[in-house]
């Protein structure tokens, strides 16, 4: 399927979709609704965040736990200012439900999609829910894109009015197995539409460079932008835990070692020795650790051909998003 520009000569004239059409290294980042209703919630990380990125994802019921709504969130995101990359899982929503939520998203603003499978409810807070799962994500693209390009709903019947225009997007574990599979799937889902990529989580630079090897082989970077992910480590027994229990995530043994490195002055206390303050003081260096690596890693992903940006997951904390983006020098953030 291919891509119709709109008059302007975007697909559907976001922020974001400038950004990387223009040429400029894209900064994403991550705001995770609350397990409640307070809109304040959204408002204040909006704020933290406004300025530092060039669009946010708003989580569709991250991990299978009953949040609120990506769309309501994403629509105080907007009123804040801020402009919102809505995902949506499959997990949820048959295709009726997708679509018109998609016709009320754009209708509120919203400009950018990130179609996901999602996490398995069994892993979440409801785990006798019934799942929906009545496509997969690669066909979500598929659907999105033909309410855009082909001005028609998933059943052929066409839109009569104003169709949805996103920029879309899809996600990618360049690490999940099989690992050797993971670039054709990528180009399943360049094939089915997407105009954009966010990784999972890198920490592993040498295994992403051979993936985008491959990647670039199949001429996959120059169909869609990829933006890698990346994020602050708060603390190495964080780090050893999504070492040992994400599946697709790689976390080198070094970067372990330099945030055990950190913590050494206060190593030889046991938990009963340490107070307060040792504990607030190790926690600091701990984090004062993450932000610079994952600075560094930035810096090393800007040097590999094909990456157009980066996809900043700092869960729950937002504050870190302003000095990760600043010390990798990509502050200011362009205005296209």
């Amino acid at each position: 399927m291919t891509p119709q520009p709109n008059g302007n000569g975007y697909l559907s004239g976001s922020n974001l979709e400038k950004v990387l059409k223009n040429g400029h290294f894209a900064v994403t980042a991550e705001l995770g609704p609350p397990q409640n209703a307070d809109v304040e919630v959204i408002r204040k990380k909006a704020k933290l965040l406004k300025g530092n990125c060039d669009a946010v994802n708003i989580t569709d019921n991250q991990t299978a736990i009953v949040r609120m709504s990506s769309i309501g969130a994403g629509t105080i995101v907007v009123q804040e200012g801020l402009e919102p990359v809505i995902q949506m899982t499959c997990r949820d929503r048959n295709r009726l439900a997708m679509q018109s939520d998609l016709l009320g998203a754009y209708a509120l603003g919203m400009r950018n999609l990130l179609c996901l499978s999602g996490d398995h409810q069994t892993f979440g807070n409801h785990p006798n829910a019934k799942n929906v799962f009545d496509m997969d994500s690669i066909q979500m693209v598929q659907m999105v894109t033909a309410l855009r390009d082909q001005h028609a709903f998933q059943c052929g019947e066409a839109i009569k009015g104003q169709e949805p225009r996103f920029f879309v997007g899809a996600a990618e574990s360049p690490f999940a197995s099989p690992i050797d599979f993971r670039p054709y799937r990528l180009a399943k889902k360049v094939q089915a539409g997407a105009s954009f990529i966010q990784t999972q989580l890198i920490y592993d630079i040498d295994g992403f460079k051979t993936f985008m090897a491959k990647v670039r082989e199949l001429g996959l970077h120059e169909k869609v932008y990829l933006l890698a992910g990346v994020g602050p480590l708060k603390s190495p027994t964080m780090a050893r835990y999504m070492k040992d229990n994400v599946p697709g995530l790689r976390i080198p043994d070094q970067l372990i070692g330099r945030m055990e490195a950190v913590g050494a002055p206060w190593a030889n206390k046991s938990k009963d020795e340490l107070t307060k303050e040792d504990k607030k003081a190790r926690s600091a260096a701990w984090q004062a650790e993450g932000l610079k690596i994952c600075i560094e890693l930035i810096q090393q992903l800007r040097e590999i051909e094909g990456v157009a940006g980066v996809h900043i997951m700092a869960i729950e904390w937002e504050e870190a998003v302003k000095p990760i983006v600043e010390g990798a020098g990509l502050l200011p953030r362009p205005i296209v």
